[in-house]
């Protein structure tokens, strides 16, 4: 960059940064970083000629999206706010350094292997019933047995806690794909349920477990900032699973297709195993094996389950519901699903940083309400009204999902954090199972509307829960909110 010398932005130029990074004067018109999110800054500053000029180089570790956030990285290094000490409206409130952009980018490109594989039954399994003749209820026993599949995983989170968070994610990580590929060869339903079983839990506990590793790894301000950025990539990943959609309709035994798709994801597996840390936290207290705090416990592990009551079949049937009742081909779907679900990740972003800034209960309690709502409200309208209704059910629901998940990895000490998160989301599939169970038998003789209507209300009790029993965790350390991790200091 060059401006003329005594210009504001000259200047600028000649002082330190405070903004993206924080930079230290280095003499001879040269910065470095202070703290911030490179591996490697300079940034020189020369007069010649009536001029200034300065020239950054920089190196950002980001892996996975760089090609989303480098763009953004470089935009800001040649346009310095006027306002020292104002970051980038995309960037997280805290300012992280290298390590915690380094992991959070890894941790994104896991959530990318747990939205697909996690996505992968739910979008296909209305084409595979059609293949063998399995009707709404079959479909809704089978996503009953899926969900309740997650009490296989049950090992893993205890032993994220005893032996680590990396050791675990890495068999999630290598695993989900895997064994989520073998639909693709299923000879019946029952086997491509069995498969489902054991690879979609595993996808499950990926995506918690990359939770509980950004929870401990961000600093406080930006946890559900940095929970805001997993479940996009999360939603990218189930993205991918619906563009892949359209495979199906190249004839009856083509939805296998996308059961081969995953396969792919395991480059990002080995990524995971060459470069993801142990997380500090664990590595301080190793061996801590606490007990969750009970009431906390029960308080979101019922909020959990009734949450799931409505959100699992409102996913679930939302495709045969398009198919059956709307004229939707595989293709259409597709698009409606993209074009509806993708607006949400701005609600995600934005709600993660608000949730961050100004606390969490009422903006989740407002915005679950509304997204509740408008999702119901889609089971009962056509046309462009459908597609207006769901896109602002997603916003919607984007701004309330960071603020709630939060809670699940906040609350707990290191010793339980990742059980316990194991738990409340083993809680969740459950009432989800059940919600499966009443809405495939109910749906053969009632209409989605009234179904998803009455299944809705376990909605009202989630949020009468946090509205009366949740803390506010907003600018507060993990240390403050589970005192036993406090690490004792004594005198020499």
């Amino acid at each position: 960059m060059r401006w003329a010398e005594g210009s504001p932005e000259a200047a600028r130029a000649l002082t330190p940064r405070d903004d993206l990074l924080l930079e230290s004067a280095d003499g001879d018109g040269v910065f470095r970083q202070a703290h911030g999110p490179f591996v490697a800054y300079e940034r020189t500053v020369a007069r010649e000629a009536g001029a200034v000029t300065e020239t950054v180089d920089y190196r950002l570790v980001l892996p996975w999206f760089r090609w989303l956030f480098g763009p953004l990285v470089r935009r800001s290094l040649r346009h310095r706010p006027a306002l020292d000490g104002r970051r980038p409206w995309w960037s997280p409130p805290d300012r992280l350094d290298a390590r915690q952009t380094m992991v959070l980018g890894l941790l994104a490109g896991g959530s990318l292997i747990a939205g697909y594989v996690n996505t992968l039954f739910t979008q296909t399994a209305h084409r595979a019933t059609d293949e063998f003749g399995v009707g709404s209820s079959g479909q809704g026993v089978a996503a009953t047995v899926v969900r309740i599949g997650i009490v296989l995983a049950v090992p893993l989170w205890y032993l994220a806690d005893r032996i680590g968070r990396r050791r675990m994610i890495l068999v999630a990580a290598w695993g989900a794909p895997a064994l989520g590929a073998l639909g693709a060869v299923a000879p019946t339903f029952g086997v491509l349920t069995a498969t489902q079983t054991v690879a979609r839990p595993l996808a499950i506990s990926l995506d918690l477990l990359i939770a509980v590793v950004a929870t401990e790894e961000v600093p406080r301000n930006s946890r559900t900032y940095a929970l805001s950025i997993l479940a996009m990539s999360a939603g990218m990943g189930a993205g991918l699973c619906v563009l892949a959609l359209p495979l199906a309709d190249i004839g009856p035994r083509a939805w296998r297709l996308v059961y081969v798709l995953p396969l792919v994801l395991l480059t990002i597996a080995w990524s995971l195993h060459r470069h993801l840390p142990e997380t500090l936290r664990f590595e301080q207290h190793q061996g801590e094996h606490r007990r969750p705090h009970g009431r906390r416990f029960w308080i979101l592990l019922v909020a959990a389950a009734c949450a799931n009551v409505f959100v699992a079949p409102a996913s679930v049937f939302q495709n045969r519901y398009l198919e059956n009742v709307r004229g939707f081909n595989n293709t259409m779907i597709s698009a409606f699903t993209l074009g509806t679900q993708t607006p949400g990740g701005l609600g995600l972003l934005v709600g993660g940083k608000l949730a961050d800034l100004r606390g969490r209960r009422h903006l989740a309690v407002g915005c679950l309400l509304g997204a509740t709502a408008f999702t119901v409200w889609s089971y009962s309208v056509g046309g462009g009204m459908l597609w207006i209704v769901a896109v602002t059910g997603a916003v919607l629901g984007g701004l309330s999902y960071p603020a709630l998940a939060v809670y699940r990895t906040e609350l707990f000490p290191t010793g339980s954090r990742g059980l316990a998160s194991g738990l409340i989301t083993g809680a969740a599939l459950l009432g989800g199972a059940g919600g499966l169970l009443v809405a495939g038998a109910w749906l053969d003789h009632a209409s989605y509307a009234l179904v998803m209507g009455v299944l809705a209300l376990g909605e009202l009790i989630v949020a009468a829960l946090v509205l009366t029993t949740y803390p506010e965790t907003a600018h507060m350390e993990l240390e403050e909110l589970n005192p036993e991790d406090r690490v004792a200091v004594t005198e020499a």
